[in-house]
């Protein structure tokens, strides 16, 4: 049996309750209820995450609550809301971050704010001691071959018996599942098959275990990627992306991202939340010179970021490249054997064990830094 402690909802406002229930349904997330100070001071010790109600923040600080995680939530952002109560901010403002949410004095407000909390609420009941590794892909110049890298990682991470989660976020792309072989395959539900189009018309956040039920994947690898629908391919919104990708860091093993050459909102969330960003750039001088506008972007948003070069050679090599760039290298990859044949065939390089996509992804993956399970 589950014995997890739940987050804690504390307030004795009836109307706010119903909102932040309602949240805790969007987070699919179970809580327990305090409608008192001292009944919440009993349970807050175990919380994962405790939720207050701007009104008992004065009796709170009188009883020197334990320390722990803890947010205080208000239903307005200034002024008197339709119920004749007033409602203004504490402390700084911590919508835009979430961590001072649960560190420092700043009060959440409903319902700007109700994003934030369901991503609170979500990872505080998540079973997993820490979010999957994330890998993201992203080329220097049009056509590099981020695609074939992305679906080479998530293919090492089934080789690896991890549960991975591949994110085809770019809407211009061909699409992972074409590369996999899986673009005509029924779902695993069943539904018809999900893609980013249902998460931008979802409200509130989606377990991964239930989101993966509708998607194409094959053994070990489950791909969220855009449908074939003819019509002007938009940016994906910034809410599905944190939304999709927050699920997926919670329930699969693994996730690798396929990213536009852009940088809008939603890109920039995968960047800043990746462990390891990879940015292909072929070995000729146009390339490097493309290159070099993303790279300073990259170096802004993302933790790590490495270089692999393609078909490095003569005075061109991908040490040259890497340097030229002012970035490590990940890998120096030949040229794919028989490449346009094993594509036209219908297959992808990196299911050859002598593909050096393939070795190269292994290595990646063998890496990572996989959080030990929960007992």
């Amino acid at each position: 049996m589950d014995t997890r402690p739940l987050p804690l909802i504390a307030t004795a406002d009836p109307l706010l309750l119903d909102d932040l229930l309602r949240l805790a349904t969007a987070a699919a997330t179970e809580v327990a209820v305090a409608r008192t100070p001292d009944r919440a001071l009993s349970l807050w010790r175990h919380a994962p995450l405790v939720v207050v109600g701007a009104e008992l923040r004065a009796s709170l600080r009188t009883a020197d609550p334990p320390p722990g995680r803890h947010v205080f939530v208000s239903r307005t952002d200034g002024g008197e809301d339709p119920h004749g109560r007033e409602g203004r901010p504490y402390g700084q403002d911590p919508a835009h971050g979430g961590a001072t949410a649960t560190e420092g004095p700043g009060t959440l407000l409903l319902p700007r704010d109700e994003p934030v909390l369901v991503d609170l609420l979500t990872r505080a009941a998540s079973p997993t001691s820490a979010p999957a590794p994330t890998v993201s892909v992203i080329g220097g110049r049009g056509g590099a071959g981020t695609s074939l890298l992305a679906v080479a990682l998530a293919l090492a991470g089934a080789r690896a018996d991890r549960d991975t989660a591949l994110l085809d976020a770019d809407p211009l792309g061909c699409g992972s599942d074409l590369y996999l072989g899986c673009d005509g395959a029924p779902p695993r539900a069943p539904e018809r098959r999900t893609g980013w189009g249902d998460l931008v018309r979802r409200r509130g956040r989606v377990r991964w275990q239930d989101l993966r039920a509708g998607l194409p994947g094959t053994p070990g690898v489950s791909v969220l990627t855009w449908s074939r629908e003819p019509g002007p391919a938009a940016p994906l919104p910034v809410g599905a992306a944190r939304s999709a990708l927050s699920s997926a860091r919670d329930g699969a093993d693994l996730v690798v991202a396929d990213l536009p050459r852009s940088f809008d909102p939603a890109t920039v969330v995968f960047l800043n939340r990746s462990d390891l960003v990879l940015v292909v750039v072929p070995a000729d001088v146009p390339s490097v010179v493309a290159a070099t506008r993303v790279v300073s972007r990259l170096r802004e948003e993302a933790a790590a970021v490495r270089v692999v070069v393609r078909g490095a050679r003569g005075d061109l090599s991908a040490d040259v490249v890497a340097s030229t760039l002012g970035l490590d290298l990940g890998a120096d990859l030949p040229q794919e054997p028989r490449l346009d044949r094993i594509l036209a065939a219908g297959d992808v390089p990196a299911r050859h064990p002598r593909s050096p996509l393939a070795r190269f992804a292994d290595l990646v993956v063998a890496s990572l830094p996989f959080p030990e399970p929960v007992p």
